[in-house]
């Protein structure tokens, strides 16, 4: 015992690891709020400009493949399911190669969304077929008050006046360059009502989905896309022959046509990827307003590359709109500043009352350690 007593004295100076050393100098130093702050902005941007590249990208891409000038391949759905047969293919191998984890989402979750987005597709592809143009995209803008009306239902979410007013200047500008003859019947409008409900309430479900069960958006879009790949492959040639009367057993596949549907499916991988990233980033409402800014892109693309007539009208709706985004990004800063100031005001009071509490307990210490575990925890 003796022996050992003094064994342990002499073990009371720590001997000098020169690897451990090493070690703490590697280490760096936590990153403060500004580097976390401008870390997260280029995040965001990046995110953003995926979305705007990829989106503009794919459409200038199906133009070409769906066009009767290009390859004439009229089978929208059909193509959605080949979009997300790659995109499931994808999240397979990144989560065999392990580059992303798989979390466990419910399954019936996935169905149920999973249905609401492939209900989006299918209506807005009739919407589009029985509707005119002008009230197609009129359906598409009126989606940023339902998101609005449905995050206020849903979940309870306030919008402040200047947000209000750039989402109704967005809307105005996008309306006057793309809005032109307005035609409407019953079973168009049961449809685009089908197509506004469904995609608005797809795009909440995203973020809320993400939140609920702490997953990436990659990890999610991994999990819903075979089911959507599935669902749409058995009843898209269906839809699209509803919709076209061409069969797609009878269209002639040449190498330049499976070369673009190639190039589509490739972009709208990033597309979905950037538009999950976009959602659990900002919100439904946020993704909608300056998703707008892909209209005015595909706008100036089809007037630069494809001879489109642009009017003084176009372009001073595109000014409207651009202007409308401006000051609703403005608006939601200034939201964010002013909620991340009420933040620590109730920190401190329940830090204030916490602090209460853990005095009256003092008496009693067993108690108090085990009210301390808890408050840990």
């Amino acid at each position: 015992m003796n022996l050992g007593a003094v064994s342990l004295n002499k073990d009371k100076s720590p001997k000098k690891n020169k690897f451990f050393d090493l070690d703490l100098k590697k280490k760096k130093k936590p990153k403060s709020m500004e580097d976390r702050k401008s870390s997260s902005s280029v995040s965001d941007v990046g995110a953003w400009s995926m979305n705007i590249f990829s989106s503009v990208g794919i459409i200038m891409a199906n133009k070409q493949l769906m066009s009767q000038t290009g390859f004439a391949f009229s089978f929208a759905t059909t193509l959605t399911g080949f979009h997300f047969s790659v995109t499931a293919l994808i999240g397979w191998i990144s989560n065999a190669a392990g580059y992303s984890e798989s979390k466990s989402v419910p399954f019936w979750e996935l169905l149920w969304f999973s249905i609401i987005a492939n209900t989006s597709i299918a209506a807005m592809n009739f919407s589009l077929m029985l509707n005119s143009v002008g009230f197609y995209q009129i359906s598409k803008l009126s989606m940023i008050p339902v998101v609005c009306v449905l995050e206020w239902i849903l979940h309870g979410k306030q919008y402040s006046r200047e947000v209000k007013m750039a989402v109704a200047v967005v809307v105005v500008g996008v309306g006057v360059c793309t809005v032109t003859d307005v035609k409407v019947n019953a079973k168009g409008f049961l449809c685009a009502l089908v197509a506004i409900l469904c995609t608005s309430l797809q795009q909440i479900s995203i973020g809320s989905l993400q939140k609920k069960y702490s997953i990436g958006s990659f990890e999610l879009l991994s999990k819903t896309a075979p089911i959507q790949a599935l669902s749409l492959l058995t009843v898209g040639p269906f839809v699209d022959y509803c919709l076209t009367s061409k069969s797609l057993l009878k269209y002639n596949y040449t190498l330049g046509a499976f070369c673009f549907i190639l190039l589509s499916c490739s972009l709208a991988v990033f597309c979905n990827i950037s538009q999950y990233l976009c959602i659990g980033r900002f919100s439904a409402v946020s993704f909608q307003v300056l998703g707008h800014m892909k209209t005015v892109c595909v706008l100036m693309l089809g007037w630069l590359l494809f001879d489109s007539e642009m009017t003084l009208k176009n372009i001073s709706g595109m000014v409207l709109a651009i202007v409308g985004m401006v000051v609703y990004s403005w608006a939601v800063e200034n939201e964010k500043k002013g909620n991340a100031k009420a933040t620590p005001q109730i920190k401190s009071q329940l830090s204030d009352e916490e602090l209460m509490l853990m005095k009256e307990g003092m008496d009693d210490s067993s108690l108090r350690d085990e009210e301390l575990g808890q408050v840990s925890k």
